[in-house]
């Protein structure tokens, strides 16, 4: 942010080294909030589409062996649409001071949108489709053992919040991310100082702000996870052991 504040500025007096690694950083830390919304709905669709087999599907070593190709995946996707520019910073740039950089849109657009959001959309609407069907199977057995029942139905609406909240960040994803690229796709430079390119920019940055706090609204153990985390009682000994559920 604090560079985007900068760009904002009629003159960049950082360099062609600083401007291109300014979106070389950017490109890895915006997108790996889009991957970890993928990981976020693959994890939902094993929740409720195969229960039973959660606990040995989503194991914590597989969980850490996915968000490491999730940031390896966001340096490849920025070096690949940045290739050009950080071979030789500054070539598009028609005088001194400024900040101009030239990227492969359609991989911008295959990479950082349509691949993440197609397979989010496909893994939530059949997660929809499974808890429609999953509820009413329940409705069927009305008969059931009432203990059992009200248990089934404890899980299963934790479960569809969860994918609910998925739903809101995706649709407030999509309202973010629409209009940057269509910004994009209408071959419009990417340059310093210019409105419409600081007014997307803007909106990207701000959905990975609006995620954590639709998490946040949702969520009352993650309100305390965050009150742990801003008041450092995550640094004391015993945090661990405290009760946030």
């Amino acid at each position: 942010m604090p560079f985007q504040i900068i760009l904002a500025e009629p003159c960049w007096l950082l360099g062609d080294l600083v401007c291109v690694l300014y979106y070389f950083i950017a490109f890895i830390t915006v997108p790996a909030s889009v991957v970890n919304m993928v990981l976020i709905s693959v994890d939902r669709y094993v929740a409720i589409c195969y229960p039973l087999h959660y606990s040995t599907r989503i194991t914590q070593k597989r969980v850490q062996v996915c968000v490491l190709l999730c940031w390896i995946y966001c340096i490849l996707y920025s070096f690949l649409i940045l290739f050009d520019n950080l071979k030789q910073p500054g070539r598009y740039n028609s005088c001194y001071g400024q900040c101009v950089i030239n990227m492969n849109v359609a991989l911008d657009l295959a990479l950082g949108f349509i691949i993440p959001v197609s397979t989010i959309i496909i893994l939530y609407v059949r997660v929809f489709v499974v808890a429609v069907s999953q509820a009413r199977a329940m409705r069927s057995h009305i008969t059931a053992v009432k203990l059992q029942r009200s248990v089934t139905v404890t899980v299963k609406k934790s479960e569809l919040k969860a994918a609910r909240t998925l739903g809101v960040v995706v649709a407030v994803f999509l309202m973010c991310y629409c209009p940057y690229y269509c910004v994009s796709l209408s071959g419009y430079s990417i340059m310093m100082g210019s409105s419409i390119n600081a007014f997307t920019d803007f909106l990207v940055l701000f959905t990975s702000c609006l995620n954590p706090l639709i998490y946040a609204f949702f969520y009352p153990w993650f309100r305390k996870s965050i009150k742990l985390i801003v008041t450092l009682e995550i640094l004391r000994p015993n945090s661990c052991a405290v009760n946030i559920l």
